[in-house]
């Protein structure tokens, strides 16, 4: 077996089993209690590996030599670090850039927003109480809570079944992606955009990550990623070569999913 298999296969348990407990289910307890997972890993790794196919099928039709996805399994609440691809060849030029960029955001969130709002249709509505993982509400999230559910009454909460839970992840992950600065998505789409106009602004990215450390802590974790992995981005070989109108206005769509998805403390304690 090749190693992006043996990663996805390893990725699929750990989610499996951090699905079952996240359904109320104890698998080491009660090896019984596994396929409860399913309802968390399966729509979890479809919205990761629909991402990453967009960055692959994107980079194929730009003849750029491209790895498959790699998944990453982790000891944690939900079981994975999510996907990756490699790019082993230059990019073309910045409309190839902008595209493999783009494609896996823009892939990602066509699945994760119907998972999300098939979820919040069979997620139930309490009276607020102790306990639980609570999260922070994107934009996004509020409208497909407001269309699906309608008002919540103040002292309830909606508890997310497991397939919602899974689209908020799905979510999360795409407007982390966004963040234009490096290596990530969104650096991808800012470059395209902007070329080196685009390297002052991203250097200033890690330092509002910082700042924002005070909603949540995990901000500081990906400020520290930044300025370990840096902000630059390589330039593409033909990069005189203007990005098209069109293009241009994908992007500004990629900046708004990006706000629509934000949320500054998505864990709030």
């Amino acid at each position: 077996m090749t190693a992006p298999v043996l990663l996805f296969l390893a990725t699929f348990a750990s989610t499996l089993v951090a699905g079952s407990y996240l359904a109320g289910g104890n698998p080491l307890a009660r090896p019984g209690d596994i396929p409860l997972g399913l309802m968390f890993n399966v729509p979890l790794l479809a919205i990761l590996g629909v991402h990453e196919l967009g960055h692959y099928a994107a980079a194929r039709r730009h003849r750029v030599d491209v790895t498959p996805p790699f998944f990453l399994p982790a000891p944690s609440f939900i079981g994975t670090f999510g996907a990756f691809i490699r790019i082993r060849s230059p990019l073309p030029h910045r409309n190839a850039l902008f595209d493999v960029g783009v494609a896996g955001p823009f892939a990602g969130a066509l699945v994760a927003i119907p998972v999300l709002m098939i979820g919040l249709s069979v997620s139930e509505i309490r009276a607020v109480a102790p306990g639980g993982i609570p999260l922070g509400e994107s934009l996004i999230f509020k409208a497909a809570a407001w269309l699906v559910l309608g008002p919540v009454p103040k002292g309830y909460d909606v508890v997310l079944h497991p397939v919602a839970f899974a689209g908020w992840i799905g979510l999360f992950v795409t407007m982390l992606n966004l963040i234009p600065s490096g290596q990530l998505d969104g650096g991808h789409v800012a470059y395209a955009l902007f070329g080196d106009r685009y390297a002052e602004a991203a250097r200033l990215v890690p330092y509002a990550l910082l700042l924002m450390g005070i909603a949540w802590v995990g901000w500081f974790v990906w400020a520290g990623l930044l300025f370990v992995l840096g902000t630059r981005h390589q330039r593409p070989v033909f990069d005189e070569l203007p990005l098209t109108p069109g293009r241009r206005v994908l992007g500004a769509v990629a900046a708004l999913l990006f706000l629509l998805s934000f949320s500054p403390n998505p864990f709030p304690m």
